[in-house]
């Protein structure tokens, strides 16, 4: 699990949470996708989300960096209101450069790698702390190399996408993530577009990371992880959560009976890929 890290107090003596969010409402026209979703997140805290298909997850996991604006409510982000939000009765919405500046701090790994495939790996490490950050090209791969060694692949990092394998082309994703030395790391499902035999070493990654007390914030279909590595679940179904706790309280004793329902359908299904796959026991 990930160790928690100290943290700065907030006034009422207790931890500040790095990601906080307050409320939070989203739909796509008349389909409501988030209803008033609230979730704090700790530094050094890894907490998984699960749940079924449409759920919201993912969209929950966009709205943490702003990748999908919300309708209502306030992300915070060590403490501090950002993006969209209001003051003084008043809706504000932050400058483009301070947007920028936040979810530069915030990596995501996606289910689909969405590298350039016209760079090689350690090319695409490098991209956005060259030209984003504005580091110098020589610092960038230096940076990039000791990201790629990370996660194994520092002998392929001259090597193009079409030339890697799915896992080592999402090792590359979370390398490059890592490049921006992120306080937060959120991984949308970064399993699931992969083949079986594929899916250990990019968990070995995202384990290790935990380890070494990386703040994320994981949805997933990988419930072996959730339960071994999570400090927290959390349950969502239509849009909302519907429970949290630790691990071994989600798993083995749910308060909910939505909750009991999901991850039974998944023991007594075998799992499914795409819906509720993998479940524990």
């Amino acid at each position: 699990m990930g160790e928690a890290l100290e943290a700065p107090a907030s006034a009422n003596g207790l931890a500040e949470p790095i990601v906080r969010l307050e409320g939070i409402w989203k739909s796509f026209g008349r389909i409501e996708v988030l209803a008033d979703v609230s979730l704090a997140v700790q530094k050094g805290e890894v907490v998984c989300i699960i749940g079924p298909s449409g759920a919201g997850k993912s969209t929950l996991l966009r709205c943490i960096n702003n990748l999908e604006p919300i309708d209502d409510g306030t992300v915070y982000f060590e403490g501090e209101p950002v993006f969209r939000y209001r003051r003084d009765g008043k809706v504000v919405v932050d400058p483009d450069r301070r947007i920028e500046q936040v979810r530069s701090q915030i990596g995501m790994v996606f289910q689909s790698f969405n590298l350039f495939p016209h760079l090689t790996a350690i090319g695409n490490v490098i991209e956005a702390p060259v030209h984003v950050l504005g580091q110098p090209p020589a610092e960038a791969r230096e940076r990039g190399m000791a990201v790629l060694r990370k996660v194994g692949l520092d002998k392929r990092a001259g090597a193009y996408p079409h030339q890697l394998s799915g896992g080592m082309q999402q090792r590359v994703a979370i390398a490059r993530a890592l490049a921006m030395n992120p306080k937060v790391m959120l991984f949308d499902e970064a399993t699931s577009a992969l083949d079986p035999e594929l899916v250990g070493d990019v968990l070995r990654v995202m384990r290790q990371l935990a380890a070494e007390g990386m703040t994320m914030v994981v949805v997933t279909h990988e419930m072996d992880f959730a339960r071994d590595v999570a400090d927290r679940v959390v349950f969502m179904d239509h849009g909302t959560i519907v429970e949290e706790g630790p691990p071994k309280v989600v798993f083995t004793a749910p308060r909910s009976p939505r909750t009991r329902q999901f991850l039974q359908s998944i023991l007594n299904r075998g799992g499914d890929a795409e819906d509720e796959p993998q479940a524990v026991a």
